[in-house]
């Protein structure tokens, strides 16, 4: 879920660090809710807002969201997808992907993955960063996890590291997911490849 302009930048300030030949070790806390919340659901936030599902993203835009929404947490792996593995991944039948919107323009997404056993995962789920903080993170993760169980799943789950918000866990913690699992990885330092994608880190 989630993942993560010199090492003071967000990423590197929440715990992780550069290891030799410039790769990153970070670690990643797998998290799960195994049962409906009982918790009502939150009212929209003041304003012009709406939630939207993006029933046949295009390239573009989906390109567009996942580097807005991932440049400050080193989000790159779907910088990686050719344009026809990545617009197979994200138009498939199983998987829905929900904009909001804020005074008509995007504000952040979550993208929803549902598998035959019965899990949901909430493979991403991130604001733009001019939309962090005003309830608008809190509304839309509320209402996803309302919506996902609403289709009567046996689990949701997600995965968030150190190289996302150092908000980001206790975020997922108060809205009622639970740990389960945590591994230490490493990874080549992706700033590279993003800097290809014109996605650089906030200074």
């Amino acid at each position: 879920m989630g993942r993560t302009t010199g090492l003071a930048d967000p990423a590197m300030s929440s715990g992780d660090k550069t290891a030799a030949n410039n790769r990153i070790a970070f670690t990643r806390t797998y998290l799960e809710m195994t049962d409906m919340p009982t918790r009502a659901s939150l009212p929209a936030p003041a304003g012009r807002v709406a939630l939207m599902r993006c029933h046949k993203p295009t390239l573009a835009f989906y390109r567009f969201l996942y580097g807005e929404v991932g440049r400050n947490w080193l989000w790159y792996e779907r910088l990686l997808l050719d344009d026809a593995a990545l617009l197979d991944l994200i138009r498939r039948e199983n998987v829905e992907i929900y904009v909001l919107y804020v005074d008509g323009g995007p504000a952040g997404f979550t993208e929803l993955t549902f598998d035959p056993s019965g899990d949901c995962e909430i493979s991403y789920f991130g604001m733009m960063p001019d939309f962090v903080g005003g309830g608008y993170g809190r509304y839309l993760l509320n209402w996803a996890i309302h919506y996902a169980w609403s289709a009567k799943i046996r689990r949701l789950w997600l995965h968030t590291c150190t190289m996302d918000s150092p908000r980001a866990l206790p975020f997922y913690q108060r809205a009622g997911f639970r740990a389960y699992h945590r591994e230490e990885l490493e990874v080549a330092d992706p700033r590279p490849i993003m800097s290809q994608f014109g996605l650089s880190p906030d200074p």
